[in-house]
């Protein structure tokens, strides 16, 4: 299938290129969210990887790279990773406009790497799951266990966030708004999560299976 190859290659390009440029940026203390005095750069650089969205990132540059050389790629192991990669940035695209806006006076390379990372890879990651799965791949086991990475994330960063007093993200800062607030919008985000395995499940069950030739 040349055209699910040339998307995901290009997903996979633009993932990588926003991945790198946000490295460099990190490493050489642009802004990271509201960070306007930057740590050390061994901090800068777990803090880079600790985002969430440089996780989805990462994952949906993995995932694509892999079906640019076989669109039609399966196996347990496989789907619960595909299904992690794009429920992840789905919900990245999206708690990005709608709890992290109005959006960082940004500015240079710090203008470029925000929308990649956050609207133009989700955007021709879910697109391209729409058009070209492959599918069937969704059940719900496999979701449940594709669940697994974003809980065992926000545990890990509401504890380190406990001890060292640097959250990755403003809504999980109990310091601003209390320890409800946070509680809600975890919550909701985990709703988000669910109800997007529930729409991914269904989309996969009713659209007709993905061709295997041509491969």
């Amino acid at each position: 299938m040349t055209s699910a190859r040339t998307w995901h290659r290009i997903t996979a390009g633009v993932a990588l290129v926003a991945l790198v440029l946000q490295l460099v940026l990190s490493v050489h203390g642009g802004r990271v969210l509201s960070e306007t005095y930057p740590p050390n750069l061994f901090e800068r650089l777990l803090r880079y990887v600790a985002y969430f969205t440089v996780e989805s990132n990462i994952l949906v540059l993995v995932t694509t790279a892999r079906l640019a050389r076989d669109p039609a790629y399966d196996g347990p192991r496989w789907r619960v990773l595909r299904v992690a990669a794009v429920s992840g940035i789905t919900v990245t695209g999206l708690v990005h406009w709608f709890l992290l806006r109005p959006p960082l006076h940004l500015d240079g390379a710090d203008l470029v790497a925000d929308p990649l990372l956050h609207v133009v890879v989700p955007v021709l990651a879910f697109v391209g799951w729409l058009l070209f799965g492959p599918r069937p791949r969704i059940d719900w086991p496999t979701c449940l266990r594709a669940a697994v990475w974003p809980i065992g994330w926000l545990v890990v960063m509401l504890v380190s966030g406990a001890i060292t007093g640097w959250y990755p993200y403003p809504f999980l800062d109990h310091r601003l708004h209390g320890w409800g607030h946070v509680a809600v919008v975890c919550a909701g985000i985990f709703v988000l999560f669910f109800a997007l395995f529930a729409a991914l499940r269904e989309y996969d069950r009713r659209r007709s299976p993905a061709p295997v030739t041509g491969s």
